[in-house]
């Protein structure tokens, strides 16, 4: 069945996370630090989720930030260090495909909505700068569904604001476990490649895949 309407995850899906690595130098942590920093915050986001408690996005990637130089420099440097890092996420760049792809799926008649684990003025901010944000009908936060994403109820809060039934929305998302997570749930699902060498086979199998949001929108027909 096609699609209505298009749900997009934010971090890494559009967001290019590699603008926090000068973020990160700056206050004195090393660059290379980012990728293991984000995935200590999925981690432990994860975790609460599948055991029923839940965390504001934030407090996480703050406090596990504030953590990492401790030992390098003051409490009070770490603090701050973790508050520019963090506020850095809604100033981020979009992937270069990001512009074309929205363009070309609203082309295409879809509505657009996106979800993160994330705040939504973080994901506002973004979609602002690169000059997206018409073209979303609303911004969704796990936070709304008390939940992250993976959960099963992250994605139902989703089909229940879009008024629609599972099977007419589809999820697009960079990472695996968000895909599978979507597919779990009755929702169509497609994952964007980029540079990551094969889907696990362990995983949901997605309903499309995609290099990126052009390639995507390429796959999909026209709905007017």
């Amino acid at each position: 069945m096609t699609p209505e309407v298009i749900v997009l995850d934010v971090n890494e899906t559009l967001s290019d996370m590699s603008g926090l690595e000068t973020r990160l130098t700056d206050t004195g942590i090393p660059a290379d630090s980012v990728r293991g920093w984000f995935t200590a915050v999925l981690r432990d986001g994860f975790v609460l989720t599948a055991a029923g408690g839940t965390a504001d996005f934030g407090s996480i990637s703050g406090e596990e930030l504030r953590r990492r130089p401790e030992g390098v420099c003051s409490p009070d440097r770490a603090r701050a260090a973790a508050r520019q890092v963090v506020d850095g996420i809604g100033d981020l760049d979009v992937h270069p495909d990001v512009p074309e792809g929205i363009h070309r799926l609203r082309d295409h008649g879809f509505r657009l909505v996106r979800m993160t684990d994330g705040s939504v003025s973080s994901t506002d901010r973004l979609l602002r700068r690169a000059g997206l944000r018409e073209h979303f009908e609303f911004l969704l936060s796990s936070r709304q569904a008390r939940t992250w994403k993976p959960a099963r109820t992250a994605y139902q809060h989703v089909v229940r604001e879009t008024r629609l039934t599972a099977e007419r929305v589809l999820l697009v998302a960079v990472h695996p476990w968000d895909v599978d997570g979507a597919r779990r749930a009755g929702l169509g699902a497609a994952w964007i490649r980029r540079s990551a060498p094969a889907y696990p086979s362990y995983m949901t199998p997605p309903t499309l895949i995609a290099e990126d949001l052009v390639d995507l929108a390429s796959q999909l027909p026209e709905i007017h």
